[in-house]
């Protein structure tokens, strides 16, 4: 026999969900050649409650194509590894889609892992 707990709805109905602003402090790294700006990456460092250390979240790593396969963005990622290190971040976080599978190796060649799933809703509106 399987019993099942139920649970009474009407003692949520008095449920607030309260908001407490988080601010993080972004980071742009970029590297300039002859006709201007040829690579850029972006740290953003943050705080949860579950850590007393921030974490860093690695966003928008673009070299342009005319530049890729220098090196420009293993320059970049380690800079933003060093920049991360040194704001005491537990933890730095690299996104990628999947589609991009040289963007993968490059992660993981300076030593991130594959950690699991990004899942992201999109805004038309935004």
């Amino acid at each position: 026999m399987i019993r099942r707990a139920t649970l009474d709805l009407t003692e949520w109905v008095c449920v607030k969900i309260a908001r407490r602003i988080q601010t993080a402090h972004g980071i742009r790294f970029s590297i300039s050649g002859g006709d201007g700006e040829i690579a850029r990456a972006y740290l953003y460092v943050m705080r949860n409650d579950l850590h007393d250390a921030p974490f860093g979240l690695l966003e928008d790593v673009y070299v342009d194509e005319s530049q890729r396969g220098g090196g420009l963005a293993t320059r970049l990622v380690q800079e933003v590894i060093a920049a991360a290190r040194e704001a005491g971040c537990y933890k730095l976080i690299a996104t990628s889609r999947t589609s991009r599978p040289k963007v993968h190796e490059l992660y993981q060649r300076l030593g991130f892992e594959n950690h699991g799933v990004e899942f992201r809703m999109n805004f038309d509106d935004a």
